[in-house]
């Protein structure tokens, strides 16, 4: 059976946040593997060692972004890393939206404002700012018309650390519907999760933000698997992805639009359906066998 090695954070002293990693690491060790977690910036870790890398909650790499790729590009030389390092590469940087939104997914509309570009922020409703390096809410706000000084400030926080800021409009279904996140590994949908909406307003674009609140099961319905897939198969050059998650939230039509397209090291959410740990299992075994 193969060595794997699953890629986490460090969380020095506290407890790790990803309660679904030791559960993961024990279900591959009774299949048989050697499976491990390490910090993905561990220096002494010989990646090579292993069989097969699985990214799992590297959650700190947004801070690292460009560290993170490089490091991602020596593992896959070394090793088999998934998902590959194209993809990493790509996903890495939201940027990507662009993309799928030119080969007609529907996704949140989004502009882009790089260290430089002028502060062309809305005047006739009310919007998101964060940045296209991002985890958890880090550095994302939302703001109406007349808090344009106080969306100025945020932005040239952003562009003074190179940040590159997403303009998005708030789209208000979230409220009402959630966002939802919908789990595919091994190339099959695996299950599906809600949450409520994570800025509210008045909340500074660097406090805190509870990631996933009111986190509940979800049955996809027909319109949001069929958006998720038409995300999926938009990703370039048809690469072979071992999990994926498609964050999805409703437009001003009522219609699944993508918010998100987590290729990376999204949150699996197995505590909430832990009927999925054998598929999700299996599917890393057939991989890592390979």
């Amino acid at each position: 059976m193969p060595r794997i090695a699953l890629a986490t954070y460090d969380p020095g002293p506290e407890p790790s946040k990803d309660r679904d990693l030791p559960v993961l690491v024990e279900a591959l060790r009774a299949a048989g593997a050697e499976a491990v977690a390490v910090p993905w910036d561990d220096e002494g870790t010989d990646w090579g060692a292993y069989d097969f890398v699985l990214i799992r909650s590297t959650w700190d790499y947004s801070w690292r972004p460009v560290e993170f790729v490089a490091w991602a590009e020596r593992v896959g030389k070394a090793t088999r890393l998934a998902n590959p390092v194209q993809v990493v590469r790509w996903n890495t940087d939201k940027r990507y939206l662009g993309d799928l939104a030119a080969a007609g997914v529907p996704v949140v509309p989004t502009r882009y404002l790089a260290p430089g570009d002028p502060a062309d922020l809305p005047d006739d409703h009310e919007y998101v700012v964060k940045p296209t390096s991002g985890a958890g809410a880090r550095f994302a706000a939302r703001y109406t018309p007349d808090e344009h000084e106080t969306a100025v400030r945020q932005l040239e926080r952003m562009h003074a650390e190179g940040l590159t800021a997403m303009l998005q409009p708030y789209l208000t279904n979230v409220d009402v519907s959630g966002e939802r996140a919908l789990l595919f590994f091994g190339g099959r949908y695996v299950h599906a999760s809600r949450k409520g909406a994570v800025l509210s307003r008045g909340t500074a674009y660097d406090d805190d933000k509870v990631s996933h609140p009111d986190l509940e099961p979800w049955t996809a319905t027909e319109a949001e698997l069929a958006v998720a897939e038409r995300a999926l198969a938009a990703v370039p050059d048809a690469p072979e992805l071992l999990y994926a998650r498609v964050d999805l939230v409703d437009g001003p039509d009522g219609q699944p639009c993508v918010m998100e397209l987590e290729l990376v090291e999204p949150n699996l959410f197995l505590d909430l359906h832990p009927g999925s740990l054998a598929v999700v299992v299996d599917a890393v075994l057939a991989a890592a066998s390979r």
